[in-house]
């Protein structure tokens, strides 16, 4: 690890786990980013400006989480990799289809890959406590948080009873 010296007294190991992590997470965040903003350029239908807004305010929010797990990775003495060809390269969620209109369509892409996101930041929760860095933890526990109101937010939009 070409690491920049700091005096974060965590130790070398927790550091360069960690910053692999949130790496790691740094790239879905980012790639849910644009795909939430790929469906608020693109979806069609009734309900088109409550999921049009709805969808700005959700990118909003995982910009900021964005750059508290980027500026984790540099606190530690890492580099954040943000570009979008490392993005692409590391990205664990499905590729968003460009080919979708319909609000339902969208919807059900979103809740996958939203759902998806959240299960890997919960998984990096306990990586990040099992390697000695519980602030790591702490700024995946808020992401985490954050990201399952979001998914709620989704889901509530289809699931109305008859």
């Amino acid at each position: 690890m070409d690491a920049i010296v700091t005096k974060n007294d965590l130790k070398s190991n927790a550091k360069k786990e960690s910053i692999d992590l949130l790496n790691a997470r740094l790239a879905d965040a980012i790639d849910l980013a644009l795909i939430t903003k790929q469906a608020h350029w693109n979806v069609k239908g009734p309900q088109f400006i409550a999921i049009h807004e709805m969808l700005d305010t959700f990118r909003k929010e995982i910009d900021g989480h964005v750059d508290i797990i980027a500026e984790r990775a540099a606190q530690l003495g890492g580099t954040a990799h943000g570009t979008s060809q490392e993005v692409a390269k590391a990205t664990k969620l499905k590729p968003y289809p460009t080919d979708i209109h319909k609000t339902k369509d969208h919807l059900a892409a979103l809740i996958d890959r939203y759902a998806a996101a959240a299960k890997l930041t919960r998984a990096a929760i306990d990586e990040a406590a099992d390697a000695g860095d519980a602030d790591t933890a702490d700024i995946f526990t808020a992401y985490s948080r954050s990201l399952d109101k979001l998914l709620w937010f989704l889901e509530a939009h289809t699931q109305e009873k008859e």
